[in-house]
């Protein structure tokens, strides 16, 4: 049932993919014992290469699922992929103390990596895709560090404006220490 309303979601709203990431209850002493609240981390995307992150925190879970959803549409990044299935490279990221390492991968590998960045990469819409996550486990550090990581891919295209090169410069190098490998 659950899946369906997400479905119904994501038609409405132009194919966005929304995940909750992780939901926090935080305690506030306060002269009459405690006051509760909830913290969500939530990822969105539309499965062709924009994703973001957001946060919220509300009296209750649904409204800081609300409030975190739309804080990461106000949130998205473009990230260019190869062949609208991989990263064109591999790439490293850090946030804190959390650390990850994203590989590129052939066709038909498909996402290995953890709960936090494997939402990611649901919502950002990549296939194939390897990766490891070093140092912290906390979702909030993970999930940044992906998004530093993503935030420092690059395209061949980008590369050979930048350089005053072709692209089949660029591509061809890559290519040649794939056939070395």
């Amino acid at each position: 049932m659950a899946r369906a309303r997400e479905e119904g979601r994501e038609g409405r709203e132009g194919e966005i993919i929304d995940r909750l990431v992780s939901v926090n209850r935080v305690a506030k002493v306060v002269a009459g014992g405690r006051r509760f609240s909830f913290s969500a981390l939530v990822v969105v995307g539309d499965g062709k290469g924009r994703v973001g992150f957001g946060t919220g925190k509300a009296r209750e879970v649904p409204e800081a699922v609300r409030k975190a959803t739309e804080d990461a549409k106000r949130n998205m990044i473009r990230v260019p992929l190869r062949q609208g299935r991989t990263l064109h490279h591999d790439v490293q990221g850090h946030f804190g103390s959390g650390r990850v390492i994203l590989r590129s991968a052939p066709p038909g590998t498909g996402v290995i990596a953890g709960g936090p960045m494997r939402a990611v990469f649901e919502c950002l819409g990549v296939q194939d895709v390897v990766c490891k996550s070093l140092g912290s486990s906390n979702p909030h550090n993970i999930v940044r560090a992906t998004f530093d990581a993503l935030s420092r891919c690059v395209s061949p295209r980008a590369v050979a404006v930048k350089r005053g090169k072709r692209v089949s410069e660029i591509v061809g190098r890559r290519q040649m220490v794939e056939a070395r490998e």
